[in-house]
């Protein structure tokens, strides 16, 4: 989907890229698949911020997505492509043989008529879902599951897709778009092609409104604040922030520090990491 500027007609306006939503058959989302979404603005049950910078934004409803992609060997039709408010990629709304409807994440290439199916005997086409282990060597996927039937949780970004490395035993080796190649359980199910909506990275809003329309408040630089409010805070004028090295918040190194635990239990399965080691 490509995208669109605008004239300079003010200074937002100037900068300002969107989307031409060229791909969008319909803005009217199904309603069986709707589902309330709470806003709770980054706090917990007591009230207290645990998550910043959130707050506000457009009243938005959930689309539930088909993950698990569960029922087997029945083509469905495609019927629509339409935007989520809840994540950068497009979804499809699809319709099996017997009526039923879901949403699932449209890759590249997937349009309006297009037949999907979610089978081992699958043909290697966009859409299509399979297990690792039906999916020859090389070809490109997203919307992988780790863990057998629990659902797609990698690879489901707008323009992301990994790529079916090697298969060995139980295992399947996978890159994934950050570089890291990991080994995923060659029962997974993996969807084919690439998610679609590349274009969301060209996005440029223009203006600090349309980031609030987002649900996204405030960043404010930790030098400008008081002592009490963050470690860099406080000093006469521009200070320096008097430390070694920046930290968070709440004092803990930011910036480069590595912060994965040593005995995660998932470094058995990570083969090369993403910064090549």
């Amino acid at each position: 989907m490509p995208t669109k500027a605008y004239k300079p007609t003010t200074p937002g306006r100037r900068i300002m890229q969107t989307l031409t939503y060229e791909e969008i058959t319909t803005n009217k989302p199904e309603k069986s698949l709707l589902a309330v979404k709470k806003k709770h603005a980054g706090r917990n049950s007591y009230g207290r911020i645990t998550v910043r910078h959130k707050g506000g934004g457009n009243r938005q409803k959930y689309r539930i997505i088909d993950f698990k992609r569960r029922k087997l060997d029945m083509f469905a039709t495609v019927l629509t492509i339409e935007y989520d408010p809840n994540r950068s990629a497009n979804i499809c709304l699809i319709q099996y043989e017997d009526g039923e409807k879901a949403y699932i994440l449209c890759p590249v290439g997937l349009s309006v008529g297009d037949k999907v199916i979610s089978s081992e005997k699958a043909d290697i086409k966009p859409g299509n879902c399979l297990p690792l282990s039906a999916i020859p060597v090389g070809t490109v996927i997203h919307n992988i599951e780790l863990n057998p039937g629990a659902g797609a949780v990698l690879v489901r970004s707008a323009g992301m897709a990994a790529q079916l490395m090697a298969k060995e035993g139980k295992y399947a080796q996978v890159r994934l778009p950050s570089g890291e190649v990991r080994l995923v359980r060659i029962d997974c199910k993996a969807t084919i092609g690439t998610v679609g909506n590349g274009d969301h990275e060209n996005v440029a809003y223009g203006k600090a409104g349309k980031i609030r329309h987002l649900g996204i408040r405030p960043t404010v630089r930790g030098s400008v604040m008081n002592p009490n409010d963050h470690p860099h805070g406080g000093g006469e004028g521009k200070s320096p922030i008097g430390r070694p090295g920046p930290v968070t918040p709440w004092g803990k190194p930011a910036l480069g520090y590595k912060t994965r635990s040593k005995k995660a239990r998932s470094n058995k399965f990570i083969v090369k990491r993403r910064n090549g080691r």
